[in-house]
C-alpha cells in the first residue's frame, strides 16, 4: 500500500473531484487507509484543480469522463446496434476510440495546468484507454513526465495463486508486454529449500482437472478465467488481462455467439454496474465504521 513506504507516511494527499459528495466519500476512504498503517500525512480536498496541484510531486489521474450513463451505455449500445458485440469497450475499436475522444481534452487541460503549476510532478496515469491517453498526451505534452498505470499484472498473479492453493507472496514472476496484453514469461513458487519452479505445469493440469479457474476473487462481478486459460494452453504464457479484455482483443472468442456463451464471457460493465450500485452504499458505510489501526482486508 502507499502509504506502507515509509517515506510517504507523512506525506500531504490532495484529493479533488468536481462531485463534493465522491470527494467526501474519496476523504473517509483516504484517512481509513491512513489510519490503518499508522500514517501520519494530512490530507485536503479541493474542487479547484489547480489549487489541488500546487507543490504536487506526483499526479494520479483516475476518472471516467461522460459516467456510464449515458456514455459508457451508449457505445455498447450504438456498435450493438451495428452487429459489433464489446465486452470492455475501454482500450481500442469504436468504444474505445470514443472514449479516448471523450477523455483526451480532460487529460490535455490537466497537463496544462501541470505545466503551469508544478511542471516537474510525474502523472500516474490509470485512465483507459491508456496507449491512446498517454500517446495524446505525449504528443502534445512531451515535457510532462507520465507514466500509464494498470494493477493487472499483480492482480493476477494473486487470482492465480488462489487457483493452486498458493500463498502470492511464494510467487516471483517476470513480466512482459504492452497494458492489458502482457504475458508471464516466467512465473514461479518458492520450495522449501528456497529454490524456485515453474507454476506452468501446475496451471495447465488444474485446468484439465476442473480445479481452476477457482470462482472469481472478491467477488468480482466479472466472468471467469476461461479464455486466459485457453490461452495458456495454446501460446505457453498466461495474458495478465481478464478474459472479457483478452477477448475483445482477438477475433475467436466473441463470436458466434454459441462459443461466446460457453466460454461464460460477459460484459463487464454491465455486472459491474449493478454490483456498484447496489454495494457502493453499504460500502462508504463500512468504511465510515472502521475504527483507527484497524486492519483492513
Amino acid at each position: 500500500m502507499f502509504f506502507q513506504r515509509p517515506a510517504l507516511k507523512s506525506a500531504h494527499i490532495a484529493l479533488m473531484d468536481i462531485d463534493e459528495t465522491r470527494l467526501e466519500e474519496s476523504h473517509i476512504v483516504v484517512r481509513k487507509l491512513m489510519d490503518s498503517v499508522g500514517a501520519n500525512g494530512e490530507i485536503s480536498c479541493h474542487r479547484d484543480r489547480k489549487t489541488a496541484l500546487q507543490g504536487a510531486d506526483f499526479v494520479v489521474v483516475a476518472f471516467q469522463i461522460g459516467g456510464y450513463e449515458p456514455c459508457t451505455v451508449t457505445d455498447f449500445a450504438v456498435c450493438k446496434r451495428h452487429g459489433l458485440e464489446q465486452t470492455i469497450a475501454d482500450t481500442l475499436g469504436p468504444g474505445g476510440i470514443m472514449r479516448a475522444l471523450r477523455t483526451i481534452p480532460h487529460l490535455w487541460a490537466i497537463c496544462d495546468d501541470m505545466t503551469e503549476v508544478c511542471p516537474d510532478a510525474t502523472m500516474l496515469n490509470y485512465v483507459n484507454p491508456m496507449a491512446m491517453n498517454t500517446w495524446a498526451m505525449y504528443a502534445r505534452y512531451p515535457h510532462i513526465k507520465q507514466v500509464g498505470l494498470c494493477h493487472s499484472v499483480q492482480g493476477t498473479a494473486e487470482e492465480l495463486a488462489r487457483d493452486l492453493d498458493l500463498d502470492p507472496a511464494d510467487l516471483r514472476y517476470r513480466c512482459a508486454g504492452i497494458n492489458h496484453m502482457a504475458f508471464y514469461l516466467s512465473l514461479e513458487k518458492k520450495l522449501a529449500d528456497g529454490s524456485y519452479v515453474s507454476i506452468y505445469p501446475d496451471l495447465l493440469q488444474a485446468y484439465a482437472d476442473g480445479r481452476a479457474p477457482k470462482p472469481n476473487l472478491h467477488g468480482n462481478p466479472r466472468c471467469e478465467n476461461i479464455v486466459r486459460y485457453e490461452i495458456l494452453k495454446k501460446l505457453g504464457y498466461f495474458v495478465t488481462e481478464s478474459s472479457e479484455h483478452f477477448a475483445e482483443y482477438t477475433p475467436w472468442f466473441i463470436k458466434p455467439a454459441a462459443m461466446t456463451f460457453s466460454l461464460a464471457i460477459k460484459c463487464r460493465w454491465m455486472n459491474t454496474l449493478n454490483a456498484a450500485s447496489s454495494n457502493w452504499p453499504t460500502g462508504i458505510r463500512s468504511w465510515r465504521a472502521i475504527s483507527a489501526g484497524s486492519a483492513l482486508r
